[in-house]
């Protein structure tokens, strides 16, 4: 458990991880998840008025603009008065930190550096049994049958968000939208970054970094 309350963001492009490092962090710290694509679903589901603006602007598949994000986050950290807490996808422009950090400054941002082309190889690996939701991955977790569920014997297909073409584009995407987060809390001394291949390359660090959070943050880079 953590010495203080602390309140927390994780950053990290997608297939880096996030989800895994973010599960381990909830178990062994105490912490409240606050992931954006559940407390969206959430808001939708209840039909507030913020959940109903974030409804009408994902119908269109347009982004939620950076207004109701804001209100839909600082309405669930209400909730979480004197609580430590891990935003997962918020913020995710500038605009947003900047909203955030006047309402509720973080104590510190966790990125994990994960190399691209690690992420492209990883993900556009997996094949998926479509009926079961079975994922294989050619190197990882192979079908016995090249091609083949192993329990139907059904095909596999590669599904169009696993595809080398959409994930390059959705790294990119996200690096475009990421960097300037970055750098906003670099220059407040509240980033700390994580490079690695994998997931249980990177935990340790992770671990290791908030058990001994006693004192003022500073920015670190964990090679």
């Amino acid at each position: 458990m953590l010495s203080k309350v602390l309140k927390t963001i994780i950053i990290g492009p997608p297939g880096a991880g996030k989800g895994t490092i973010s599960t381990r962090i909830v178990k062994d710290f105490g912490m409240k998840h606050l992931s954006s694509g559940d407390i969206l679903r959430k808001h939708i589901m209840e039909g507030t008025a913020t959940g109903l603006a974030a409804k009408h602007h994902i119908d269109k598949g347009e982004l939620v603009p950076d207004r109701v994000m804001v209100d839909i986050f600082i309405t669930e950290l209400r909730h979480l008065h004197n609580h430590s807490w891990l935003l997962d996808g918020f913020p995710r422009t500038v605009k947003q930190a900047e909203a955030l950090h006047r309402v509720e400054p973080v104590d510190l941002v966790i990125n994990l550096k994960v190399p691209f082309e690690v992420i492209m190889e990883r993900i556009s690996n997996r094949w998926t049994h479509i009926s079961s939701g079975r994922i294989y991955h050619s190197e990882f977790n192979p079908p016995k049958v090249t091609g083949k569920d192993d329990v139907t014997g059904e095909d596999l297909i590669q599904r169009d968000d696993d595809k080398p073409e959409t994930v390059r584009q959705r790294l990119q995407t996200f690096q475009n939208m990421t960097e300037k987060v970055l750098d906003f809390y670099r220059e407040r001394d509240l980033l700390t970054e994580f490079q690695g291949s994998e997931s249980n390359e990177i935990w340790p660090r992770v671990h290791k970094f908030l058990s001994t959070i006693k004192t003022p943050l500073h920015y670190t880079e964990y090679k």
